[in-house]
């Protein structure tokens, strides 16, 4: 029986009161336990799963009234019947204004009992199968909704590897630094999460650029101050793009500010020093790396010694001097490590 499986705790000072109440539920097929306090009451919820409690109004040490208060904080799936011999409107009122279910009057009608119990138990199947219900279906909604949002994304970075793709002076730009932003994260002790986040905003810092004309980007001459704001935009257009289907606030942040200096001299926003978000800062540095390293319409690939010179010169201005310090170590590292497998 579906009864059978309930716990009741039956709370009364009398143990006469808690012996009736007991055998009418044990024929009832119900487990029952038994507290003549409040105290000791409060020891058996901490060890018991407990549907339902008989709870007697007047006590010693602490009335029913209280412990029903602390039940229905710490409880709130356990149902309560509050039981007393003085019939008294105001504290039926009391008691169902704190979550009683029902309130039963001594000396005590078994048949009514029973029916109450009976009653609360059900109420209580219905509320906790409704709240399974809704947690499940709660889940199943986040969890399509997060399959949906990486797809999103994941076709998103695609797109931004395709763009790199066409281009042979940015082919593998946004790999690239997605990869050596995350090596800057882990070199700064970031947390897992952090340097992931960095690892995505690195893939997708670039993505406003759908919004400006091939001309302007593969432009072979100076650009002009209108192909220059042009060319500026694509950090907000990358964020609006991604918006909708990015939840993350602090990728968003990276891909606006990854243009933004030290000094406060950057775009879009002018932030300065730590105002900066960390991700862009390291972002900041990759991107310019690698683009100093690589081909492009205007200019040849400059060589790395001459790279890690000019990053160690704009300390302070463009670039964060800490994480300046950390990526040129990096950078060192490697090339020593390249030299050492070569020789």
């Amino acid at each position: 029986m579906r009864q059978s499986q309930e716990t009741i705790l039956v709370v009364d000072d009398e143990e006469g009161i808690r012996r009736l109440l007991i055998h009418k539920m044990k024929i009832s097929g119900y487990r029952c336990i038994e507290a003549g306090n409040a105290f000791e009451a409060t020891d058996l919820l901490k060890i018991n799963e407990v549907g339902l409690v008989i709870l007697d109004m007047k006590m010693p040490g602490k009335t029913g009234l209280e412990l029903l208060m602390e039940i229905r904080a710490k409880y709130p799936k356990t149902s309560v019947i509050m039981a007393t011999a003085v019939s008294d409107a105001g504290t039926v009122i009391d008691c169902m204004k704190h979550g009683a279910y029902d309130y039963l009057t001594k000396p005590f009608d078994l048949t009514e009992v029973a029916m109450s119990i009976e009653r609360a138990l059900q109420k209580r199947r219905l509320e906790l199968e409704l709240r399974e219900y809704h947690e499940n279906l709660q889940m199943m909604v986040d969890e399509q909704a997060k399959k949906i949002r990486e797809s999103f994304l994941n076709s998103i970075t695609a797109l931004a590897v395709a763009l790199d793709a066409k281009d042979s002076y940015t082919n593998g730009h946004s790999e690239r630094v997605a990869d050596i932003s995350a090596r800057i994260g882990r070199e700064l002790n970031l947390a897992e999460e952090s340097i992931e986040q960095i690892r995505v905003a690195g893939l997708v810092h670039d993505i406003g650029k759908i919004g400006v004309p091939e001309a302007i980007l593969n432009k072979p001459g100076e650009l002009t101050e209108g192909e220059n704001r042009q060319i500026q935009a694509h950090c907000e257009i990358g964020e609006r793009i991604l918006k909708p289907i990015v939840d993350d606030g602090e990728v968003l942040k990276m891909v606006r500010h990854h243009h933004e200096r030290y000094d406060g001299r950057g775009y879009p926003d002018m932030l300065k020093g730590t105002n900066i978000p960390i991700g862009a800062r390291i972002l900041t540095i990759s991107d310019s790396y690698d683009a100093m390293t690589s081909d492009r319409p205007y200019r040849k690939a400059i060589r790395i010694e001459n790279v890690v010179a000019e990053i160690a010169k704009k300390k302070f201005t463009q670039f964060d001097p800490e994480i300046a310090d950390i990526f040129i170590g990096v950078v060192m590292t490697n090339r020593a490590m390249t030299k050492s497998k070569r020789d």
